[in-house]
């Protein structure tokens, strides 16, 4: 991943001192728990832990030897033994390569969840005080990008915080799906190791021991992570897109901060742009589209073949580095949105009541006219104001066949903008309790 769209603490998880750690801890765990069963010397293992601990591996070296065995696992073991003399012929015993790979790539996914789970939490954060800042801001909600009927502005934040609650519930479910150990042999038999150890081996890095595997771990596992993955970059790019619209300058009723000494453009002085949610739009069209390569990577041939491992080397690192900054970007966003209330009002009554066009059409059915003819009654009158700028309740006053079931104080009634937002503390308790 580019240095540009990623974040310290995640880009560590993925980093090739970190892996060679963790591929560590899985052989010398492994090598303990045979150590329990009277596999290999107590003291064989205690040595390959506390001097493997110690050591500090040189990833220049194993690129070196794995240019020579073609073989990453081979290389690291080859170095590994550098440190820990002679008892080295204990470690990897009855394991295969996929039993280190496997188990080491979920751990990181795991880790990364934690990472991402901490980022939806300060978005959560962000959502719910902008919804409650802005509960009762009235503001024209939309249906295919026209004037529908009125909402707030904190009904908008409330939606995106439900949203994203749905998303943090999905990433845990994925965590606790992903969260698996493998160290059951070439085949995944246990032929040649104790199903004890991979018991040992899933306690001591906080995973649950795969019930069945073949030489991996089943890969409908990781499907279903980078398509979780993937839904969340689709609400990211879903709030995102809200902010876009809701920035044009026809509209312009919230605005990305900008802050002093930013440039728009390069050629117009005076511009403005939504740049950090455009650039949140991209993003998560990328981390999207890590799911497909991970979805057809659970038809493997057989047992296994490493058709998934090229895939699995990029878009690990990749999705979730770019989730994470995505994640914090639109956590910043939120945090320092501009919101422009007058311009919501201005916007709302643009279009001189027509708004309430409902109101008078129920109104009207209520009063014994058909839906049909309150239907072409009050077409008729919203018509004028689209195509020749009325005033949408001096219209309806000044027709004979509305006036003739309606007061003109039922009309005004109508137009009431209270209306439609008496209902907004019972939308408020059934997100936020």
């Amino acid at each position: 991943m580019i240095p540009r769209y990623s974040r310290p603490d995640m880009v560590a998880i993925w980093s090739p001192e970190t892996k060679f750690r963790i591929w560590f801890e899985i052989e010398a765990h492994a090598c303990m728990a045979l150590a329990d069963i009277g596999v290999i010397p107590k003291e064989a293992a205690r040595n390959i832990w506390e001097k493997g601990n110690a050591a500090r591996f040189d990833v220049d070296k194993i690129d070196e030897i794995e240019a020579v065995t073609k073989h990453d696992v081979i290389a690291f073991l080859t170095h590994l033994a550098e440190f820990i003399g002679p008892d080295s012929r204990f470690v990897h015993q009855g394991m295969t390569s996929s039993d280190v790979l496997d188990t080491c790539f979920n751990v990181q996914l795991a880790r990364a969840s934690d990472l991402l789970l901490a980022d939806l939490d300060r978005l959560l954060d962000a959502l719910k005080r902008r919804a409650f800042e802005h509960k009762d801001t009235v503001t024209i909600g939309r249906s295919h990008g026209i004037h529908a009927e009125p909402t707030t502005f904190g009904i908008k934040m409330a939606l995106a915080y439900a949203e994203f609650e749905r998303c943090r519930a999905r990433l845990i479910a994925a965590r606790e799906e992903i969260a698996t150990c493998a160290i059951s042999g070439a085949i995944g038999t246990f032929a040649n190791i104790d199903p004890r150890v991979e018991e040992h081996v899933a306690k001591a890095l906080g995973l649950k021991p795969e019930p069945v595997s073949t030489q991996v771990i089943p890969r409908d596992r990781h499907a279903m992570y980078f398509a979780t993955l993937g839904v969340i970059a689709s609400s990211v790019e879903r709030l995102a897109t809200e902010i876009r619209h809701l920035q044009r300058t026809e509209v312009l009723e919230v605005e990305e901060y900008f802050s002093p000494g930013q440039k728009g453009s390069s050629a117009m002085p005076h511009k403005r742009n939504p740049v950090l949610t455009e650039n949140l739009t991209g993003l998560a069209r990328m981390v999207r589209s890590f799911s497909i390569p991970a979805m057809e990577n659970v038809a493997l041939w057989h047992e296994r073949d490493i058709s998934h491992s090229s895939v699995e080397r990029m878009i690990g690192p990749d999705a979730t580095i770019t989730l994470d900054f995505a994640l914090a970007r639109l956590t910043g966003v939120i945090d320092k949105l501009l919101v422009y209330p007058e311009n919501m009002l201005k916007n709302l009554n643009k279009f001189k009541g027509l708004i309430h066009s409902q109101r008078v059409l129920l109104a009207l059915t209520q009063a014994g006219v058909s839906r049909e003819d309150s239907y072409r009654l009050v077409q008729r009158n919203a018509m004028k104001v689209w195509e020749h700028g009325k005033d949408f309740l001096d219209e309806l006053l000044g027709d004979a066949e509305v006036r003739a079931a309606l007061s003109e104080a039922d009309i005004r009634e109508k137009f009431d903008l209270a209306y439609h937002t008496k209902h907004v503390d019972t939308i408020f308790k059934r997100v936020f309790g």
